[in-house]
């Protein structure tokens, strides 16, 4: 159960040859791991939420953070959170309510918040990968600083500086190349016209990217140099540095949700594709789980990468990996992965029964998946892959009427307010089920 691809247990298979070869009284010796960092030895944890409401973040990481509490909660920690939106579950003060943090407190997710309520409530650690792109950002700011240094504060889970590798779009890119993986060709640009010598080499249509952006923001296809000055003008308002990046436009997007803890135990929980090309943000588009289209060496390839990737990167908890696939060869690129608990992972969650957030929030407390007990079934442990007999299909909702002048077109940039899931036998019941539920 713990373990199902095809080269999972390969390592095996070569301790059994070499015990073949080796004389009769040679003792079988198999690899020995590196050993986990001691557990962090912590009682009172910060808990940083989502920031306000917007297209992007806003119920999906709600959900995350009431998971979280309430595992932080069973292991008997004090929880501090920390959430400017009062229309959330985990910000409830009702006493009914599992997920429900000793201390709340309605501020903005900003550096100068955290650091004056890391002041008054003294944490031993703090949680930043259950807030989405906002918290991610404010605690990469804050590492930056050395505030957390400074009061002793420890961050559970993903260190920062994995965070920042995978942010940074060329320490990703460096990153990625150590271990001969292939990401789309892309060059980083911090001024619009730095992005236009990039595109002579990558040449048009080519795709824009904004690093640490939430949602897609300021990215895009530029077809010439005129929308290419125009789009990165916008994008670096709002970021320090964009992606000019060959587009691989009409290639297939697939994601997976991929769970590690701190002795290097690792699952793939749950693949999604989506049902429009690559080009149309993941929160803009329709997506199913289990992926349809793709055969048994496209699905155990792009896993074994996965795992490769999440390992040698070195993040401890949840975190999500999208491709780009070429609808005819086994050609492949990695789009990003993304360090965090993110809209995708809710819907996994809520797609396979596997709670993502519950069991990220126990392995940043240096918890072996062994040991974490599914919340489901009460008897497995959490180190296992679910394998679904049944297709599940989101479809986005717009709210269009509520923005005045807003273009209707979906692109790179997300745009969807809500979606809604249907779970069916078939790929047409699921998707006509869906169909039926948006409006």
């Amino acid at each position: 159960e713990a373990k199902c691809g095809p080269n999972d247990t390969a390592f095996m298979f070569d301790v059994f040859l070499e015990a073949c070869q080796a004389p009769p009284n040679k003792k079988i010796t198999f690899p020995i791991r590196d050993p986990p960092k001691p557990p962090p030895t912590v009682k009172k944890v910060l808990m940083l939420g989502s920031g306000g409401t917007s297209i992007g973040q806003a119920g999906e990481f709600d959900y995350s953070g009431g998971q979280a509490i309430k595992a932080l909660k069973e292991e008997g920690l004090e929880v501090v959170l920390m959430n400017p939106n009062i229309a959330s579950v985990q910000t409830n003060m009702d006493d009914k309510g599992e997920a429900k943090a000793d201390h709340v407190f309605f501020l903005p997710v900003t550096p100068d918040f955290v650091e004056e309520v890391i002041k008054k409530e003294k944490p031993d650690g703090i949680v930043i990968s259950m807030g989405g792109q906002t918290a991610l950002n404010c605690a990469v700011e804050m590492y930056e600083a050395g505030i957390f240094e400074k009061y002793g504060v420890e961050v559970l889970g993903t260190p920062v500086s994995v965070v920042i590798d995978t942010e940074d779009r060329q320490l990703f890119s460096d990153r990625l190349n150590e271990i001969n993986e292939k990401i789309a060709e892309s060059y980083t640009a911090e001024t619009v016209e730095e992005a236009v010598g990039h595109a002579k080499k990558v040449g048009y249509p080519l795709m824009i990217r904004s690093a640490f952006a939430l949602g897609g923001l300021g990215s895009g296809i530029c077809q010439d140099e005129a929308m290419l000055r125009d789009m990165g003008a916008k994008a670096l308002s709002t970021s320090p540095q964009i992606l000019v990046e060959k587009s691989m436009k009409g290639w297939k997007e697939i994601e997976y949700e991929v769970v590690r803890d701190a002795y290097d135990n690792c699952v793939t929980v749950c693949n999604m594709e989506n049902f429009d090309p690559l080009g149309i943000h993941t929160g803009d588009s329709i997506v199913m789980a289990p992926s349809q289209t793709l055969s048994d060496e496209e699905y155990h390839m792009l896993r074994d990468t996965a795992i490769k990737v999440v390992r040698h990167l070195g993040i401890i908890g949840e975190c999500n990996i999208q491709y780009a696939l070429h609808p005819t060869s086994l050609e492949y690129a990695i789009i990003e992965v993304n360090p965090r608990l993110s809209r995708s992972s809710a819907l996994a969650s809520k797609a396979t029964g596997y709670p993502l957030a519950f069991v990220a929030a126990k392995l940043c407390l240096g918890i072996p998946m062994t040991k974490v007990i599914n919340s489901v079934t009460k008897k497995t442990q959490a180190a296992f892959e679910p394998s679904l007999d049944y297709i599940v299909t989101k479809i986005p909702r717009w709210d269009m009427s509520k923005f005045e002048g807003v273009s209707t077109e979906i692109g790179s940039a997300m745009k969807s307010v809500g979606e809604v899931m249907a779970i069916g036998r078939t790929q047409e019941e699921s998707i006509q089920k869906a169909l039926r539920m948006v409006d």
